[in-house]
């Protein structure tokens, strides 16, 4: 049985300065955090319960009469709908990238071309897109001989208007995300899958899922936190109404007499992040990527 010798004072130093070169390295970032994350979110929080300078829970109290429940289920529509698309729609045209074919490389600067689109010039353009008069897609409907349709006339189809154009936009991260994890599965395995009788739909749950599963993971905690903070789109799209959470926390904001109360709803859009965090990191491949 060999003796394994303990490391010399020369050895630990040399082992302690090179951690202290990344700790030095890493230093920017964690001060960036910090000051302008971490912190913020803490004062935010603190100043939502208190009231005049006094521990109270008024703010919040007081934030259903400001539209809160109305807000939340609006953000979760709007957020939760367009994930599902992007993350359908980039797995689909992850899954054509990933094939080798005459004018991929096209097909890829095509694809990746939205997500370089400022977000204010695409909801200016799509709001030219959605015009109930003289907009393209209403051209494009009464060309084909149908009535033109009224865009915001509803709750929903203006959802459904900010959430089409927060799709469009963003789905080539999630599809560029998918394509890296689509990269690294071994050919092979769908060959001798194939050998064993599995049919596309069976390769496809019991081999791409799975080795996937981590970087499908990661589009989802990204995409999702910037879904439920979605701000620019919705406000240039439908303004204040319907109200999702982030025009709620900035309408009030602008007035000082308010100002606390979009301090309370920012906490609780937080604690929603927090939430669906959580359960991403906890249910959505987190675990098999670590290890």
């Amino acid at each position: 049985m060999e003796v394994q010798e303990e490391p010399s004072i020369r050895d630990t130093f040399k082992m302690s300065r090179k951690y202290l070169i990344y700790i030095l390295m890493a230093a920017p970032a964690i001060a960036y955090v910090i000051g302008l994350s971490i912190f913020p979110a803490i004062t935010v929080i603190y100043d939502s319960f208190h009231v005049n300078g006094q521990l109270s829970l008024r703010n919040y109290a007081s934030l259903p009469g400001y539209g809160l429940y109305p807000s939340i289920v609006n953000t979760l529509i709007v957020s939760v709908g367009a994930l599902i698309i992007q993350v359908v729609l980039a797995l689909a045209i992850a899954m054509v990238m990933v094939k080798p074919f005459k004018g991929s490389k096209i097909f890829s600067t095509i694809v990746i071309i939205p997500f370089g689109v400022s977000t204010i010039v695409s909801a200016f353009a799509f709001s030219l897109i959605f015009q109930n008069v003289g907009g393209f897609a209403n051209g494009i409907i009464v060309a084909l001989g149908f009535k033109p349709v009224t865009w915001f006339s509803s709750t929903l189809s203006d959802l459904g208007v900010v959430m089409f154009s927060d799709f469009w936009k963003n789905t080539p991260l999630v599809a560029l995300i998918l394509y890296g994890g689509l990269s690294s599965v071994s050919p092979s395995l769908y060959e001798s899958a194939s050998m064993d009788g599995a049919g596309p739909l069976s390769r496809f749950v019991h081999i791409t899922l799975p080795n996937i599963a981590p970087l499908l993971s990661i589009a989802l905690l990204v995409r999702g936190v910037s879904e439920f903070n979605i701000f620019a789109l919705p406000l240039v799209l439908i303004g204040y109404h319907p109200l999702i959470l982030n025009t709620l926390i900035y309408e009030n904001y602008s007035t000082l007499a308010t100002r606390p109360i979009s301090y309370a709803a920012a906490t609780v859009l937080l604690a929603i992040i927090m939430v669906y965090s959580i359960l991403v990191l906890r249910i959505g491949g987190a675990k098999q990527y670590a290890q």
